[in-house]
């Protein structure tokens, strides 16, 4: 490496791998990448979702990903380049009896597609269920979203409810369906 060349950042350390995918944790030293990605992703996400498309709005979102401690984020990186595919964030932790958490995601448009966010998918809901404790998981979706809904009950997700007017998403409340996991419904 060159004097003046700039060192890469040391990504955040790998919590579970799969064949093609790797999951880790957000860092703020991502924020270049994963804004670039989501910019070129607009298309894609709307009108579902709308990850930080700047460095100061990936500074305050990692930021709450990282040090609140009712929700956990996850990058889906490709392996074996590491580059982000997406994201999972398991948000709205509950201890004790519930031991729940709500799931958001959002493939990139390079791997939306690709199977990548399933095996990502897998890979959280195993670490949420394992390390992390908790029982069951919820997936609240859009009823028009069928990618995520293809997603969710792919990995085994049962349709467990309608809660009409459920977010304000793009600028008025949408209907969500209620997707749910337990850690009983996992395959050995």
């Amino acid at each position: 490496m060159s004097e003046h060349a700039e060192p890469r950042p040391t990504p955040t350390p790998v919590l579970a791998a799969g064949q093609r995918t790797a999951i880790r944790h957000f860092s703020h030293d991502d924020a270049g990448e994963f804004t670039t990605a989501a910019e070129h992703s607009t298309a894609l996400h709307h009108p579902w979702l709308f990850p930080p498309l700047t460095a100061e709005a990936y500074t305050a979102y990692a930021g709450n990903l990282i040090e609140d401690p009712a929700r956990a984020g996850f990058l889906v990186c490709e392996r074996p380049s590491g580059r982000i595919a997406g994201f999972i964030n398991v948000n709205n932790i509950v201890a004790g009896a519930f031991r729940c958490g709500a799931l958001g995601y959002g493939a990139f448009a390079h791997a939306a597609g690709r199977g990548l966010m399933g095996e990502g998918l897998g890979l959280v809901v195993r670490h949420a269920f394992g390390p992390m404790g908790l029982h069951r998981l919820e997936a609240n979706i859009q009823p028009r979203n069928t990618a995520s809904i293809g997603l969710v009950r792919a990995a085994g997700f049962r349709l467990e409810g309608f809660s009409p007017d459920f977010l304000f998403i793009d600028g008025a409340w949408r209907d969500h369906e209620r997707w749910a996991l337990t850690s009983e419904m996992l395959p050995a």
